[in-house]
């Protein structure tokens, strides 16, 4: 697992995002090296570590897809590029049927299509084929959506990927480790209550905040 401290506060997720540049600094200029942020926490801190690292930024969502009768309960996920990761034991347990999956998935992939079209505009996604992928969100709490980030991002045959965040359980961090090349994070505080504890800057992104700073270049 890489570097990480039991505690540490950051000012905010730009902070946050220069601390993991930092510690991600083996990877600073390569041409096969691209930086995801996941929608939306994600690309502010997603941001600092491109453009220290010189390389290109993309933004990555995943939507859950929630039980009919429970849309808090994930039967499981969708992601941008169209993977899909299903969680059989609670497809199977609940008794869902296909129309069910079907409709959940129709409704949260247009959902998906929206954002990423507003994120993103006309631009192509980058291209993660043979690339060292550096998937980064503004911190890890259950790990649900980085689990299903990483076995989205796995379908586009990447040549690695690394998972870095600002902080995290360290229980979650050792869970992850079996499916991702690298996890760093920045800080595991021994009483993880929630991702926002280590910052003193919290506020939601905005979508237009997403859209400015993916628009914004991180190579120079």
């Amino acid at each position: 697992m890489g570097s990480s401290t039991v505690h540490r506060t950051f000012r905010d997720r730009r902070e946050a995002g220069r601390v993991l540049a930092g510690q991600l600094s083996a990877y600073r200029g390569r041409a096969d090296v691209v930086v995801l942020g996941l929608a939306r926490g994600g690309v502010p801190v997603g941001w600092e570590v491109a453009a220290g690292l010189g390389v290109p930024l993309d933004v990555f969502l995943v939507r859950k897809l929630g039980v009919p009768q429970w849309p808090e309960l994930a039967m499981g996920a969708i992601a941008s590029g169209g993977a899909v990761v299903i969680n059989e034991s609670v497809v199977q347990s609940l008794q869902i049927t296909d129309e069910q999956l079907r409709e959940v998935m129709a409704r949260e992939s247009a959902e998906l299509e929206r954002r990423e079209v507003a994120y993103r505009g006309g631009r192509d996604p980058v291209e993660l084929r043979a690339k060292v992928v550096i998937l980064v969100d503004d911190g890890i709490a259950t790990g649900a959506s980085m689990r299903s980030a990483l076995q989205a991002v796995r379908t586009a045959a990447p040549s690695r990927v690394v998972v870095a965040v600002p902080v995290a359980p360290r229980r979650e961090c050792r869970r992850l480790r079996p499916e991702a090349d690298d996890v760093v994070c920045a800080a595991c505080p021994i009483n993880f209550a929630a991702v926002g504890q280590v910052f003193d800057d919290f506020r939601q992104v905005t979508d237009d905040e997403v859209r400015t700073l993916l628009h914004t270049p991180t190579m120079t």
